[in-house]
């Protein structure tokens, strides 16, 4: 079980869930309801095999999801991200041409992706 005390505000997070990372920052820890609120940054989508990838390559799809809403989220799911594995995805990002068709698809992947992880796990979140 992660430790409340691991995260602070302007953290990067990460929540790991089959071939997906979602990186978000931390806004604030509700430690009496043991849920983080995160503001989602990017989503990659690794290889389909697992064994070739590392933290430091990158990924297959890389998402922005800047724009989209604010996430109330079990601390348990998110683990500490590591800077050699950020920086070099958000100076990727940097470079990436957003659209409003862009914005569409980055929530409705956003979406499908927390509606896998609420389906996945919801002991985490029948939790108060």
């Amino acid at each position: 079980m992660t430790e409340v005390a691991l995260f602070s505000p302007h953290q990067i997070v990460c929540l790991e869930h089959d071939d997906h990372r979602l990186y978000c920052e931390v806004i604030q820890v509700v430690e009496s309801r043991q849920r983080c609120w995160v503001r989602p940054l990017f989503l990659a989508v690794i290889a389909e095999d697992r064994q070739v990838y590392h933290r430091l390559s990158m990924p297959k799809i890389l998402i922005d999801v800047r724009s989209t809403s604010d996430l109330l989220y079990p601390i348990t799911l998110f683990r500490v991200a590591l800077d050699t594995e950020v920086i070099p995805l958000l100076t990727h990002l940097e470079t990436q041409i957003s659209s409003p068709e862009s914005l569409q698809e980055a929530k409705e992947k956003l979406r499908q992706f927390i509606t896998q992880v609420w389906q996945d796990h919801p002991e985490k979140f029948s939790k108060l």
